[in-house]
């Protein structure tokens, strides 16, 4: 059976693996500026039983659902009683396309209309990158809905302004907050398929060798359908899912501060106060709360600095933290059944 796809997404052949048919849903967002859209989602439950833990995993920018895969397999063979949900924010993946500039604050608002249609209770809320304020961001509105937490190369504090920054990352003069200046929208697809699925350490000529490389792949449409590069590249080949994308790369100097920015639609838009109001919330509601943090260090949000100021607001934090020092920011992407292993811990440990 065939995914059938009522968006307008560029993404109109997803490769087989991007989700199984009978797992696709779809949900008319009731509210806020993208009252209308539509988003995707898949929802599976493994087993015949009923699930005993649902894990939401929330994902960033360039990425789509399709970034969790691998932890999405790995905890389907396990075998275990679970409900897992990954969503493609609009804009993403399968999802219809952005008509705004969005950032993290438009996408938190859509995912909690989402959270509340499907009432989630007892979730696992495995973040990443932008997903990390998109998912807190959400979910801290409703903070009794979750259970435990999986913290993966994302923050929602200040980035302290010591060691990798997104004004030296990857590179002290190729760094990842001038690309988005830099790079037409057309081509934009090129850096998503280049960053996501190609983002361990690596030396600035091998950068741009390959952000040249799969830029012209991208632009002449010669990437592999079934590859990942395409799924990432093609999500973003609309002109204004690109300007979206390249929103969010553009805030990054100012993660975790508040960033404001006028959008041609509607007008001065600041996510000050939506930052504000997690960092207050989280270590007041969640303190106590089982989480998790996998993070590759050759990035900013796996440096030790983030790590201590998630340890700070998620004590028991402290006692399982992973550290990858050979792996850049997209962990998802290489370290995918060591995390599902994290999960089902989480959920499952006598």
């Amino acid at each position: 059976m065939s995914l059938q796809i009522p968006t307008n997404t560029p993404l109109t052949r997803p490769p087989e693996d991007y989700c199984r048919a009978q797992d696709a849903c779809w949900f008319q967002i009731p509210g806020g500026k993208d009252a209308g859209k539509v988003m995707f989602y898949y929802d599976i439950t493994v087993g015949e039983e009923p699930p005993e833990a649902t894990i939401v995993m929330v994902h960033g920018n360039p990425e789509t659902s399709y970034t969790y895969r691998h932890i999405r397999d790995e905890l389907i063979a396990s075998g275990r009683p679970v409900r897992i949900i990954a969503m493609d924010h609009i804009g993403f993946g399968l999802s219809d396309q952005a008509d705004f500039e969005m950032i993290d604050m438009h996408h938190a608002e859509n995912l909690l209309q989402l959270v509340r249609f499907l009432d989630l209770t007892e979730v696992t809320l495995a973040i990443h990158d932008w997903g990390g304020p998109i998912g807190v961001g959400a979910f801290i509105e409703d903070p009794y809905r979750v259970r435990n937490l999986l913290v993966m190369n994302t923050s929602i504090f200040p980035m302290p302004k010591t060691g990798y920054t997104y004004t030296n990352y990857p590179h002290p003069v190729l760094t990842w907050a001038l690309f988005p200046r830099l790079y037409p929208a057309f081509a934009w697809g090129g850096v998503a398929a280049t960053a996501v699925t190609n983002g361990e350490p690596q030396g600035a000529l091998s950068l741009i060798a390959r952000a040249m490389r799969y830029t012209f792949a991208h632009v002449f449409n010669r990437l592999p359908k079934d590859s990942p590069e395409y799924v990432w590249a093609q999500s973003l080949r609309s002109t204004a899912n690109a300007l979206s994308s390249m929103r969010n790369v553009k805030q990054t100097p100012r993660w975790g501060y508040g960033y404001r920015y006028n959008d041609t639609s509607y007008g001065i838009q600041d996510n000050s106060e939506f930052y504000r109001l997690m960092q207050e919330r989280v270590p007041e509601y969640w303190r106590d709360c089982p989480a998790v943090g996998v993070f590759g260090q050759w990035d900013p949000c796996g440096k030790e600095e983030v790590i201590q100021q998630w340890h700070e607001a998620l004590p028991c934090m402290k006692r399982h933290t992973l550290r990858y020092s050979d792996v850049g920011h997209f962990v998802e992407e290489y370290k995918g059944a060591e995390i599902a292993r994290e999960i089902i811990h989480l959920n499952f440990s006598e």
